[in-house]
């Protein structure tokens, strides 16, 4: 899980960064971008869990609450 995680997140972060510049455009690119950003956060999130379930089972609870929240805070930025 977790080298996947990270091959995931080399991927996610340099689309986002491609991205970066067009953060504040039309509806479609801002959704874009924001996605990107959004599933590098996530990536990185599963490397926190991957190394925090080792200690305990709280972590998977945790991130599934701040990806949730991510999602929703995205969808509702391009709403608006």
């Amino acid at each position: 899980m977790s080298m996947i995680a990270f091959l995931a997140l080399s991927a996610n972060l340099g689309v986002a960064v491609l991205l970066y510049a067009f953060r504040s455009g039309g509806a479609n690119m801002r959704s874009v971008w924001l996605c990107s950003r959004n599933d590098a956060i996530g990536n990185l999130l599963v490397l926190l869990a991957a190394w925090g379930v080792l200690q305990q089972v709280w972590p998977d609870l945790v991130v599934a609450g701040l990806m949730g929240t991510l999602g929703l805070t995205a969808a509702l930025s391009v709403v608006r």
